[in-house]
């Protein structure tokens, strides 16, 4: 996926300057897709240039007036045609398994801190996932009433939540084995 396209989706739920955008991708897109505030705004003049994008000037009190991005039509056909194109299935790249598989020719409990680190981000993560859930589409048993858009928003997150609970699923089946596997140091290894 191109930023291009993380980007009119932003600026499709809600027009919005650089600076507004780049916290949206703080606090929500960039649970899946993240990028600088350097590369958020690059972006943006290209596609203000290539006409993806209208940019209305917004005076501000006190401060320089501020560029306000919204989708143009050029911006809404990209984005309808990006939708009718097949994507791969992503593969995934994961260090730290190669890590759990390496430590086969090594000692596997000096793995224990790292594998915590991960299980630590990981559930920090998905504390973050509810309570943008609670926040934003409320208490799950609680009928409510979204339009399309919230729709689509709360099932990516509620695959974010899923995947967070899987991955740390698996990290406590690591650490399982690792304690399981630990060598006393005395003992050494062949």
């Amino acid at each position: 996926m191109a930023l291009e396209h993380a980007i009119l989706v932003s600026l499709l739920e809600k027009p919005g300057s650089g600076y507004e955008l780049a916290r949206r991708f703080e606090r929500s897109i960039g649970y899946f897709w993240t990028a600088t505030h350097q590369q958020i705004y690059r972006v943006l003049r290209r596609m203000e240039a290539d006409g993806l994008l209208d940019v209305h000037e917004v005076a501000q009190r006190g401060r320089p007036d501020k560029k306000e991005y919204s989708v143009a039509p050029p911006g809404r056909a990209a984005l309808a045609a990006w939708l009718h194109e097949p994507v791969q299935p992503e593969s995934i790249r994961h260090e730290l398994a190669v890590k759990i598989r390496g430590a086969a020719f090594g000692d596997p409990s000096a793995l224990i801190a790292e594998v915590e680190r991960h299980r630590e981000a990981h559930d920090d993560r998905l504390r973050r996932y509810l309570a943008g859930e609670a926040r934003d589409f409320g208490a799950p048993d609680v009928p409510r009433s979204l339009d399309v858009g919230q729709e689509l928003q709360h099932v990516v997150l509620r695959g974010g939540i899923a995947f967070e609970r899987m991955t740390i699923a698996w990290l406590d089946d690591v650490l399982d084995t690792l304690h399981r596997l630990r060598v006393p140091p005395s003992v050494g290894r062949p």
